[in-house]
């Protein structure tokens, strides 16, 4: 509707300017000026004319000081000369006055004559060409409505390639990916030893884990076309688009074989099927079935390898995951301490780093970060250090940006009274002086009052080696720590506030995994309660199915609640006992606001 609005608009504006012109041309229709004339016969009566140039009706007088003087005559049946007589020109003084006659040129002539006739037409015409041109890329848009939207690999476009040198850590993945690249660049090597070419490379990881920049460093090292797309790309609202899609990109890969085609997050096309709305009929699933026939139907090609990337494997469908579509999933972790030094090294070649940066330290305070946190830290480094007109980025302002990228930016327009600054003092104090005091708890690295994000204040934890297991001593440490806030309040002002409400959700959260998920309640034993009930086509998790008795359900409250109470104590008999060392910390963190580690030690001690 608003398209034809926008053309009949356009035939409107045309059809005005043809009539305009039309008025231009349309010399006869103007009428003759009498006034205009009588002038022009009081000028000769005076003796002011020196010529008198005729062109149609139209009379240009030339005065004898060279003005010119323009008028009409009334009828191109009567002269000049006669109608000035008639007006009453003196007859001697006008013979005197030199008369020039003008005849019209034929090009003049002809236009005059076609021009109102052939001009509107040729404006009409024109119009409506516009108006074809424009639905024809329409069609054309149409009949390309399902080619493919995958997009060949190619030059650095002013980026610098990405190889296996620039991706640190991810040594099995690097080395399960190179096997693909060896075979593409060298297929008779395998062939000799009857293996084939494995159909589809699964990778699979916490997002910034490093899949896409692995996918483009293998890109840069195939040495073959590569195509890359979102599955996100395939996916329109008319059911058969994104199949259509999914055929022209593999045709297209075909073509140019051997040949790899990356689809970046597959999860928005290869969910479970049957789980969506409309059957059969829907269009993830159209898509899907198409992709499952491209890599391993009738038609199968092995010469098209293809790359996909998820965060989300739980939610794909089991005949995408079988042998013969995604032969090899391989599993992308979090950087382990070495990789998170070796990631920050290669993040930190186009940053003039100070000469007491060390990358160690910064990794070891960096538990859990992947490789785009760790890009995003030094980032944020460089523009703390550009803020303050530094030349380079020292440890300090990269330590900071832990703590930004953590908890978020220092606020410290947030002013506290005095009472809520010695409360949040004796709270963080607390969590620090607990964790300090027992034995399977991390060593404290910072302990701040200073409102960063949410928080009030922060207590910075930081394990001394990696850890991928965890014992049951360790978590009941954890929750003495997360309690000591709350232990602190009341012990110190004999109530609590609703500054200990994070670490209590925190807790009560942790306690509950203990119980029902890792086994480690003595009363109801090793088993685990709950299922969980996903709707795949939404891809989240919405609902906790209860597998077990009432009886059960208030089994599992009451050893929560001990869980909660054997931390809490825990956490009041230590700061009970050491109740001089928790007030010399509250006051230097009021004092200085923030207690770095061999600060906080040496008060401890």
């Amino acid at each position: 509707m608003r398209q034809f609005i926008r053309y009949f608009a356009i035939i409107f504006v045309v059809l005005l300017a043809a009539s305009g012109l039309v008025a231009l041309f349309d010399f006869s229709s103007s009428p003759s000026s009498a006034g205009g004339l009588s002038d022009v016969v009081a000028k000769i009566n005076a003796g002011q004319v020196k010529e008198i140039d005729v062109q149609d009706n139209d009379l240009t007088v030339i005065l004898n000081d060279d003005s010119k003087l323009t008028a009409k005559k009334e009828s191109s049946s009567i002269s000049a000369f006669e109608t000035l007589l008639n007006l009453g020109a003196d007859k001697n003084k006008l013979a005197a006055v030199k008369t020039v006659v003008k005849e019209q040129s034929a090009f003049t002539s002809i236009l005059s004559g076609l021009g109102p006739i052939i001009l509107p037409f040729i404006l009409i015409w024109a119009a409506f060409w516009f108006m074809f041109r424009k639905a024809q890329q329409g069609s054309n848009q149409a009949f390309s409505f399902g080619r493919s939207k995958a997009k060949l690999a190619g030059g650095a476009n002013g980026r610098k390639q990405v190889t296996f040198a620039d991706v640190a850590g991810l040594t099995e993945a690097k080395q399960e990916i190179s096997e693909v690249v060896d075979f593409l660049r060298d297929p008779q090597k395998f062939h000799k030893l009857g293996a084939r070419i494995p159909r589809g490379v699964l990778l699979v990881g916490a997002p910034g884990t490093g899949k896409t920049l692995l996918a483009r460093a293998v890109a840069n090292e195939a040495k073959v076309p590569f195509y890359f797309v979102s599955g996100s790309e395939f996916v329109e609202m008319f059911v058969g688009v994104g199949a259509n899609r999914v055929r022209d990109t593999f045709e297209l890969a075909k073509k140019t074989a051997p040949a790899i085609v990356f689809i970046d997050e597959i999860d928005a096309v290869g969910r479970h099927r049957g789980a969506g709305l409309g059957g059969g009929h829907d269009e993830r699933e159209q898509t899907l079935n198409q992709i499952l026939v491209e890599m391993d139907g009738f038609d199968s090609n092995n010469a098209v390898i293809v790359m996909a990337a998820t965060n989300r494997p739980d939610i794909l469908d089991p005949a995408l995951l079988r042998p013969g579509r995604f032969d090899r999933r391989v599993v992308l972790d979090q950087p382990s301490l070495k990789d998170r030094e070796a990631i920050l090294k290669i993040h930190s070649l186009d940053k003039p780093l100070a000469q007491n940066a060390d990358l160690r330290v910064v990794a070891e305070r960096t538990v859990g970060f992947s490789g785009a946190d760790l890009s995003n830290l030094l980032n944020e480094a460089a523009i703390l250090a550009a803020r303050a007109d530094q030349k380079e980025i020292a440890q300090a302002d990269i330590l900071q940006s832990i703590e930004k990228v953590m908890l978020g930016p220092e606020r410290r327009s947030h002013v506290m009274s005095k009472k809520e600054k010695e409360i949040t003092a004796y709270h963080e104090a607390g969590h620090a002086l607990v964790a300090s005091a027992l034995p399977n708890s991390d060593p404290v690295h910072k302990v701040s009052i200073v409102s960063r994000g949410q928080a009030g204040g922060y207590t910075m934890k930081v394990p001394s080696e990696e850890k991928y297991l965890k014992s049951r001593p360790e978590f009941e440490s954890e929750l003495a720590v997360l309690l000591a806030g709350y232990a602190a309040e009341k012990l110190m002002f004999k109530q609590t506030t609703t500054g200990a409400s994070n670490d209590l959700k925190v807790a009560s959260d942790l306690a509950r995994r203990m119980v029902t998920q890792y086994g480690m309640s003595d009363t109801l034993g090793p088993i685990t309660f709950g299922e969980k009930e996903e709707l795949v086509f939404l891809g989240k998790e919405l609902a906790h199915h209860q597998n077990y008795s009432e009886t059960i359900a208030f089994a599992i409250d009451k050893e929560i609640k001990k869980l909660i109470l054997k931390g809490l104590n825990a956490a009041r008999k230590i700061l009970s006992d050491r109740v001089d060392k928790l007030n010399l910390i509250a006051k230097e963190l009021i004092k200085k606001e923030t207690l770095e580690q061999k600060e906080f030690y040496a008060l401890v001690r």
